[in-house]
């Protein structure tokens, strides 16, 4: 059973972790941030430092859970966490190298940005994810930057997400549709819907900070009618794909108007 009630288990976790070698600053983020959390959500914390941030300060505070090594979530902006038990509840911990998020924002505000790899994530993540952290996570010590929708990025960004979902469609509508490969079109299909959405929500200049309900917020769930009509005939899954393209393609449009 819980021990601190969620008033004041915040400032419990934050203490702790501000008092780190190196660290600068402590934000709350997530469904816990955005007032949207459920009693069964998780608490996820961003832990900004400068310099050798070192993960053994992380293990020293006891919690129990999995620590990993900075870099070891596959590297890039998303350069690693833990996923800890404290006090009953679940609490994630982002590491966010302050040098490489200000460099992001930077490269954002020039509309400038890459997609980088990042596990559960089907269209893998933009760079300017840390730099939406800070525009809607809670700081809770320290000081951080609190950016607006820089206008070059709403203006670079929809163009290189639609093209993205495009040609992920066009791929499998030329190597997979035509022999009945379902699994891979379908996995095609939903990618593109994710690319889509990033580019529906770059247009509205909305950020995003993770995919969990990234279709939604575009407005692109009825993608799902076209998974779950597909069938293994090669045509069936040509027209999918057609259909697909057009769902997307009219909704980065509109949201471009």
């Amino acid at each position: 059973m819980p021990t601190l009630d969620d008033a004041t288990f915040p400032a419990h976790i934050t203490t702790r972790l501000a008092a780190l070698p190196h660290v600068e600053a402590v934000a709350l983020g997530g469904s816990r941030a955005g007032g949207t959390h459920g009693p069964d959500s998780d608490w996820d914390f961003a832990v900004y430092y400068r310099g050798a941030f070192d993960v053994a300060g992380v293990r020293a505070l006891g919690w129990p859970g999995e620590v990993s090594g900075i870099g070891e979530w596959g590297g890039g902006v998303f350069n690693g966490g833990a996923w800890l038990d404290v006090d009953g509840r679940r609490v994630d911990v982002h590491y966010r190298d302050l040098d490489d998020v200000e460099f992001q924002l930077a490269e954002a505000r020039e509309g400038r940005f890459r997609v980088e790899k990042l596990m559960f994530h089907l269209a893998g993540i933009p760079t300017y994810l840390v730099v939406a952290e800070l525009a809607v996570n809670r700081v809770l010590h320290g000081e951080l930057p609190r950016p607006g929708y820089p206008g070059a990025l709403r203006r670079h960004a929809p163009q290189r997400w639609s093209n993205d979902a495009r040609h992920t469609l066009a791929y499998a509508r030329a190597a997979h549709a035509g022999r009945g490969h379902l699994a891979d079109c379908a996995g095609a299909i939903a990618t593109a819907a994710c690319q889509a959405a990033h580019a529906v929500l770059a247009a509205r200049g909305q950020w995003v900070t993770n995919e969990k309900t990234l279709v939604d917020q575009a407005g692109l769930r009825h993608i799902d009618r076209v998974l779950g009509g597909l069938t293994p005939q090669p045509r069936a899954l040509s027209t999918a794909i057609d259909e697909a393209a057009a769902l997307l393609e009219e909704a980065v449009a509109a949201a471009r108007a």
